[in-house]
């Protein structure tokens, strides 16, 4: 087991090498990867169910004790990414299909491993939870409609169709492993090691199967998606920062609102891109996946060395517990 725990905690630290490296193989040898394309959602379920496994009800406790925070920082998460990739679309005069997807990854919730770079920022952890939580939750509604709002004049939008791909691949896995860790608590937490290593493997397939399907337009399209990917993830770390600011929050909270905001599930804009609109329109939330979990350690980095206030909430110092490694994914 302690095995499994280290080589868990190794593909976790090093999750952006081993994206980039599944990429750059999937982009030169696609053909042992495209069968995976049909696996895209399970894959992404096993990812969400391994989520549910580590909440707990505590995790709640702060949406009612101090509301604010929460409640402001998944406003700024799905006003602010939303709107910047609709800018940027725009800016950049990207193709129809890249352009709707980039919205849909500034339209999905956070993703988990923004708690574990929270944490390593010395930001709330607990705040971190909370919103990766609320945001997830609300994803079936707000996910859909923001995308028929912001991406119809691009691609075709069925609100309907997405809100039940949410329901199946997100609510639905998350809401089995957290009554499974609620009922099985003692068989959970033996196995709860491993639940990020499943993770890291779950989103390796996916975006080897992405960019497997994208050879052609990895080359021709790459570039100007980085670009596009890198401005919209700087812009959402910044914003949401200065959001905890203007509401007059702690340092810490400042923080974990700031990687919240900036860090999305790329593995969700992978699942819904693929099945609503094409494999193209998936780029945007690959390089998410990869730069997310390239930008998140080195702005913790920094942060970590950088004291919060005096009187930071205690949840603050609270080591997260292991999740899976999904940032966004």
């Amino acid at each position: 087991m302690k095995f499994i725990e280290s080589l868990s905690s190794f593909a976790g630290r090093y999750f952006a090498f081993f994206v980039v490296g599944i990429a750059i193989i999937a982009y030169l040898v696609p053909e042992p990867f495209l069968g995976f394309g049909s696996y895209i959602t399970i894959l992404l379920g096993v990812v969400m169910f391994g989520m549910g496994l580590t909440l707990k009800p505590v995790d709640f406790k702060i949406v009612a004790s101090k509301p604010l925070p929460v409640f402001a920082g998944v406003c700024a998460q799905f006003v602010v990414m939303p709107l910047v990739a609709f800018a940027l679309a725009y800016i950049l005069q990207l193709p129809a299909e890249l352009a709707a997807g980039l919205i849909l990854l500034g339209c999905v919730p956070g993703g988990t491993a923004s708690n574990v770079m929270v944490y390593l920022a010395k930001g709330n952890v607990a705040l971190s939870v909370a919103m990766t939580s609320l945001s997830t939750l609300l994803a079936p509604v707000v996910t859909p409609l923001l995308l028929l709002l912001l991406a119809g004049q691009w691609m075709p939008v069925d609100p309907v169709a997405m809100f039940t791909s949410i329901i199946q691949v997100i609510i639905l896995p998350i809401t089995l492993g957290f009554l499974i860790g609620k009922f099985f608590p003692k068989t959970v937490e033996k196995g709860i090691s491993i639940v990020p290593l499943i993770s890291v493997l779950a989103i390796l397939i996916i975006v080897s199967a992405v960019t497997a399907a994208n050879g052609e337009n990895v080359v021709s399209a790459g570039f100007i998606v980085f670009v596009a990917v890198f401005l919209h993830n700087g812009f959402g770390l910044l914003l949401g920062y200065f959001t905890a600011v203007m509401l007059g929050l702690k340092e810490n909270d400042r923080r974990a609102i700031a990687i919240e905001v900036g860090m999305q599930n790329s593995g969700l804009g992978v699942a819904l891109a693929t099945a609503h609109f094409s494999p193209l329109a998936a780029l945007p939330s690959v390089w998410g996946a990869i730069w997310h979990n390239i930008s998140g350690p080195i702005l913790a980095t920094i942060w970590s060395k950088k004291p919060v206030n005096e009187g930071a909430d205690e949840p603050s110092l609270k080591k997260p517990k292991a999740v899976p490694a999904s940032g966004k994914y």
